[in-house]
C-alpha cells in the first residue's frame, strides 16, 4: 500500500463511527473509499435511538447509498443513542447549523411549530393506511411548509415511530369506562394530558426512568408506549393487560439545516432526499412487523392482549369537549385536513 493510499484510508476510518464513508467499506470497495476520504460535504446527523433501531438500520443504508451515487460527494455522518444530547440539544443544534439533520418525533418539533403535534391527537387514526394517507398527504404538506417557515427543512416522508398502547396493573382497557379513575403515567406532553383527562382518567407525568418503579409501587397503575418500549423496559414484569388502544401514533420527521442544504446542488439534493425517502419506506414495513411480533412475545410473558374498538373513546372525548378545544388550537385548516382522513372528530 503507498502511502498516499494508507493515508486516505486512515483519514477514512478517522472520520466517525457510524460514517457513510466507513460504512461504505464492504460495499463499494477501496476506491470509492479514497473518494470518499475528503468529501465535498459532510453532513452530521444525529438521533436518540439505539443503533439497531430499524431507523439507523435504514438510515445507515441511505448513507451508504448516497456516498456511491455521489461519488463520494457527501458523506453522512450518523450518531445515534444521544450521543450529540437529548432532543432539546439537538433540535437547538440543527436550526444553529451545530449538526445538520435530525430526527425528532412530531411531539418535540411541536415546540416550534405546534401544529406539528396534530397526528398525535387522541384516538384519530384506526390504523396505518389513515396515518401514511395524511402524512404522505395535504396533512403532512401542511406541517412541513409550517417547519419551513420556523427555519426547517424537511424531507418528505416521515418515519414511524408507532401507535401507543396501553398496559394496566388493575384491569383491562376494554373501553372509555374503563378508563375512569385509572391512575395513568404519561408523557410531558398537553395533548396527552387532555386527552386521558377527557376519558375521565388521572394523568400523571413522570420520567421514563421512573416508570417501572412507580408501576411496581402502585403510585400509577397503567402507563403508555409503542410495545417495543414495553418489551426493552421490561414492563411486563409490572404489568398484567396490554390493551391495544391505537390511541397515539407518533412519528419522526427528518429536519434539515436549511443553510446546509442549500450548500448542495439540486441533483445532490436529489440523491439524498431519494435515498432518504426510499429508506423510510423500508423503516415503516420494520416497524410495522416489530409490533406484530411484539404482540405475540409479550402474550409469551404473561401480558393479557385485547384490542379494544375506538368508538367509545372517540364519543368521550368529543362529549368532554376535547376535540373542540383542539380543533381551535390547531385551527381550522389542519383540523379540516386531519378530518379528511380521518372523518368526523369534532
Amino acid at each position: 500500500m503507498t502511502n498516499l493510499s494508507r493515508r486516505a484510508v486512515l483519514r477514512a476510518l478517522a472520520a466517525g463511527p457510524a460514517i457513510g464513508a466507513v460504512g461504505a467499506l464492504g460495499t463499494l470497495g477501496f476506491p470509492a473509499i479514497v473518494k470518499a476520504a475528503t468529501p465535498e460535504f459532510v453532513m452530521k446527523y444525529g438521533n436518540n435511538l439505539p443503533v439497531t433501531h430499524p431507523l439507523n438500520v435504514r438510515s445507515q443504508e441511505a448513507a451508504n447509498k448516497i456516498l456511491e451515487q455521489t461519488k463520494g460527494r457527501v458523506a453522512i455522518n450518523i450518531f445515534p443513542n444521544n450521543q450529540l444530547g437529548g432532543d432539546t440539544d439537538m433540535l437547538s443544534q440543527v436550526r444553529s447549523g451545530g449538526i445538520e439533520m435530525f430526527t425528532p418525533s412530531a411531539l418535540v418539533v411541536s415546540t416550534l411549530a405546534p401544529v406539528a403535534a396534530i397526528n398525535a391527537v387522541g384516538f384519530a387514526f384506526s390504523d396505518y393506511n389513515q396515518v401514511w394517507g395524511a402524512m404522505d398527504g395535504k396533512l403532512g404538506a401542511l406541517v412541513r411548509a409550517t417547519l419551513s417557515k420556523a427555519g426547517l427543512e424537511t424531507f418528505e416522508r416521515m418515519w414511524d415511530n408507532g401507535f401507543r398502547q396501553t398496559t394496566t396493573g388493575n384491569r383491562p382497557i376494554t373501553d372509555a369506562q374503563s378508563m375512569k379513575g385509572l391512575k395513568i403515567r404519561v408523557p410531558v406532553s398537553p395533548l396527552s394530558i387532555d386527552m386521558f383527562k377527557g376519558l375521565g382518567a388521572s394523568p400523571t407525568s413522570l420520567q421514563f426512568s421512573e416508570v417501572y418503579t412507580a408501576l411496581q409501587t402502585h403510585i400509577v397503575d397503567a402507563q403508555e408506549n409503542p410495545l417495543p418500549i414495553v418489551q426493552v423496559a421490561k414492563l411486563y414484569e409490572v404489568q398484567k393487560y396490554c390493551s391495544l388502544t391505537n390511541h397515539i401514533w407518533d412519528g419522526f420527521w427528518f429536519v434539515l439545516n436549511p443553510r446546509a442544504w442549500g450548500r448542495l446542488s439540486p441533483d445532490l439534493q436529489a440523491i439524498v432526499s431519494g435515498a432518504f425517502n426510499e429508506a423510510a419506506l423500508k423503516q415503516r414495513d420494520d416497524v410495522r412487523k416489530l409490533n406484530d411480533a411484539a404482540v405475540a412475545d409479550l402474550q409469551s410473558k404473561g401480558l393479557v392482549i385485547n384490542r379494544p374498538a375506538p368508538d367509545s373513546f372517540r364519543a368521550a372525548l368529543r362529549s368532554s369537549g376535547f376535540y373542540k378545544e383542539w380543533q381551535g388550537r390547531f385551527g381550522a385548516q389542519a383540523w379540516g385536513l386531519l378530518e379528511q382522513s380521518v372523518g368526523k372528530l369534532a
